[in-house]
């Protein structure tokens, strides 16, 4: 099974109560798990990640 291209963009600052990072939107935990991660988890986290990144440029 192909794994999912990470949506990583080498700006990886983790701020925020929630811990976001300001490149991708995911969580540190996120980012470890990222690889590892069932086709149907990475495409629930990008719905949550293109909402995430709305928040986070606001």
């Amino acid at each position: 099974m192909k794994s999912q291209k990470s949506p990583c963009i080498d700006v990886c600052k983790f701020t925020g109560q929630n811990g976001w990072c300001i490149g991708c939107g995911r969580t540190r935990e996120e980012c470890q798990k990222w690889k590892k991660m069932k086709p149907f988890d990475v495409k629930s986290l990008q719905k949550q990640l293109k909402k995430r990144m709305l928040i986070i440029a606001n």
